[in-house]
Order: C-alpha cells, then sequence, then structure tokens
C-alpha cells in the first residue's frame, strides 16, 4: 500500500516470504537462552559482551568525540550491539510482528529486519566466542584466541555488512522527508500495537543519522577499521586492533 506515494508496509511480501518476520524474531529470542543450562557460559557471555562493547567504543574513539557522529556511534555500538537481554522486547514483537509488517514504511521495516538479522548473527558468534575463550579472565590475547578457534570468517564480514546495510537504510530514509513523517506518524499506533520499544529504537537510529548531515564518510569509516580488525585477528596480529600503547579493554561493571 502506498501513502503520499511511498510504499507502507514490506513491499517485497511475495509467496515464500511470508513469515520471515515471524522467523528472524522466534530465532533470535531463542538465543536468549542459549546457555540457559550452563550458569557458567552465560556469566562468560555477559563478559564477552562488556569486552567487546568497550573494544568497539575504543577502537572509535574519535568518531565517538565528534559531536557530529556521537550520537551514531551510540546508537550502533550501545543499540545494535551492546549485549542486553530484551526478552519483553522479544516477546511482544513476535505478538504484534504481523501489525508492524502493516503499519511501517517499508524502508523503515528493511531496516528493522536487518538489524534483528545482525543481532541473531551477533548472537551466534558471541556463543561460538564463548566456547572457544581459553580459561582465565579475557585479554586482547585470550579473546583474539577465541575469535579465531570460533572461524565463521564468511559471517564476520557479513557482521560487518550488515552494519552498513542498517547504516545505509538509516540514511536513505532520513533524505526522504515523508518516510521520515511516516514513521512519526506510526509512533502512537506502534506503542498502542505494542511494539513501542522497537519504533523508538528505529526513531533513535533515525535522529542520529538525521544529525550527521551525511553518513557516507562515517559508515565507511566503520567498515574499514572492523574489516581490518578481523582480518589482524584471523591473521594472528600480535595487536588486531592497534590500540598500541592505549590502553586494553578489560572488564568493566555496568
Amino acid at each position: 500500500m502506498k501513502i503520499l506515494g511511498v510504499e507502507v508496509g514490506d513491499e517485497r511480501r511475495k509467496p515464500g516470504r511470508h513469515g520471515e518476520l515471524r522467523a528472524l524474531l522466534e530465532r533470535n529470542a531463542a538465543l536468549r537462552d542459549v546457555f540457559a543450562a550452563e550458569p557458567a557460559s552465560r556469566r562468560r557471555l555477559d563478559e564477552l559482551h562488556r569486552w567487546q562493547s568497550h573494544r568497539l567504543l575504543q577502537t572509535h574513539a574519535d568518531l565517538h568525540a565528534s559531536p557530529r557522529y556521537r550520537a551514531a556511534v551510540e546508537f550502533f555500538f550501545n543499540e545494535l550491539y551492546g549485549g542486553g537481554d530484551p526478552r519483553a522486547r522479544d516477546r511482544d514483537l513476535q505478538r504484534v510482528h504481523h501489525v508492524m509488517e502493516r503499519l511501517l514504511p517499508g524502508e523503515a521495516l528493511r531496516a528493522l529486519m536487518l538489524a534483528i538479522e545482525l543481532e541473531i548473527l551477533s548472537q551466534e558468534l558471541d556463543a561460538d566466542v564463548v566456547r572457544h575463550l581459553p580459561a582465565g579472565p579475557i585479554t586482547l590475547e585470550s579473546y583474539a584466541e577465541g575469535y579465531r578457534d570460533a572461524g565463521r570468517r564468511a559471517d564476520r564480514e557479513r557482521q560487518i555488512e550488515l552494519m552498513g546495510s542498517i547504516g545505509g537504510y538509516l540514511d536513505h530514509v532520513v533524505r526522504k522527508p515523508i518516510v521520515r513523517t511516516l514513521v512519526r506518524f506510526a509512533r502512537g499506533p506502534a506503542h498502542a500495537a505494542g511494539f513501542g520499544a522497537l519504533q523508538d529504537l528505529l526513531e533513535r537510529g533515525l535522529d542520529a543519522f538525521e544529525a550527521m548531515h551525511g553518513a557516507g564518510e562515517f559508515l565507511t569509516t566503520i567498515r574499514d577499521r572492523e574489516m581490518r580488525a578481523m582480518q589482524r585477528v584471523f591473521a594472528g596480529t600480535a595487536d588486531p586492533f592497534e590500540f598500541d600503547d592505549r590502553p586494553q579493554p578489560g572488564n568493566h561493571k555496568k
């Protein structure tokens, strides 16, 4: 359906694509409990999330210090890849996904689906790293060892590309005032329908990208740095994240 010439809902819905969002949501929710029967691994996963979140902010500290990019950095690394356990959000989304498909502009819905796909992939990769981490506190060396031993290089590349794809969709949406307005109009119905948390997530992402006035340089910088870091980890480089003399990420309390 089109409103003011803008597609609302998933314009890609074709035979065989029906239920794609539901399947993504179910898979994402199931991964929350990947270590439900292994308390030690669950704690290890929390430790890994803290370490990785700190590493990302350290790698991109210059972007985070920039007024132009700060909100976008926080959106990517705290919202999209910040760990956490949003089980209530998962339950709500599974309950109302069919309403969300009808209400949101197609491009905004696609960005959200990519964000869910990114979360699924990140959860799978994190679980594999936990299974391969050496014993003891997570250090740069032990993290790199667990990362390499877990393998899945193609999935690591996909993870980085997904971040760029999500950013590209958001950047495209903020350049189309009508779509941006439709997303705002969906706020009330979204909260009433039970997916206000995801609507708010989408709006925070759009606000962050709108503030940049063009995300090309930001997205390219993130992609190039993360690809380089991934390649250096798999190559066994001693300082894969190029921290040099800066303090390495450690265990930080929330």
